[in-house]
């Protein structure tokens, strides 16, 4: 599919759920075959693996990653620099799976402090809905990522950078993997994305995104 716009994007999900789709289950897919190509990264070693996550649907695809990596042999610790109560929705139900699970869940932007001692970290704080300057939780945790040097794999954008117009925030996750949803992303064409998003690789969530993309467009 050619890049999409944020606009765009929303369209999709919301025709894709009234087709009958549930939220839940394509952020079950989003985030199970971002555990595929985190995992092909990984060339299928075990490795430490830090879950940086935020409240939103990017935070539920987090939950989602860490609960199959983790199912694969990875050590994975979920950090969830949002307040808890905000999370909420489909995110919500995947985060009670992992405390179901007692899964390593770090709460608040203080123990942000250890994911250097990670092998990957995973951006999952912020997704294509972000606009305008960071604020709060959300920048401090994109300044701990990229302080912690650790090779960063972002989910379906990189945290800061405007899924529009690719321009990059002050500051923006830096990645060198980007997994994206769907399509690639109309701000990933401007070259001043590249630096931030590395290489980018787009992953399915389970629906034909053609065919839902031209509902959507007939519908607006």
């Amino acid at each position: 599919m050619r890049p999409l716009s944020r606009d765009e994007i929303r369209g999709i999900d919301r025709a894709a759920i009234e087709l009958g789709v549930p939220g839940v289950v394509l952020m079950e897919n989003a985030g199970r075959n971002a555990a595929d190509e985190i995992e092909a990264v990984l060339d299928k070693k075990p490795a430490t693996i830090a879950i940086v996550a935020g409240a939103g649907n990017n935070g539920g695809d987090g939950f989602v990653i860490a609960r199959h990596l983790a199912v694969r042999g990875h050590r994975v610790a979920v950090f969830l620099c949002a307040p808890q109560e905000k999370v909420r929705g489909d995110a919500d139900t995947n985060l009670q799976i992992l405390i179901a699970l007692s899964f390593d869940i770090r709460q608040g932007t203080d123990a942000l402090a250890q994911l250097g001692e990670y092998d990957v970290v995973v951006d999952a704080i912020g997704g294509t809905g972000v606009t305008g300057e960071l604020r709060g939780w959300m920048l401090e945790a994109v300044e701990a990522v990229n302080s912690a040097r650790r090779p960063v794999v972002a989910i379906d954008i990189p945290t800061g950078l405007d899924c529009d117009s690719g321009i990059p925030g002050k500051p923006t996750v830096k990645a060198q993997l980007t997994v994206t949803m769907l399509a690639s992303k109309k701000g990933f064409e401007n070259p001043a994305s590249q630096p931030f998003t590395g290489r980018v690789k787009v992953v399915d969530i389970g629906i034909p995104a053609q065919q839902v993309a031209s509902l959507a467009a007939g519908e607006e």
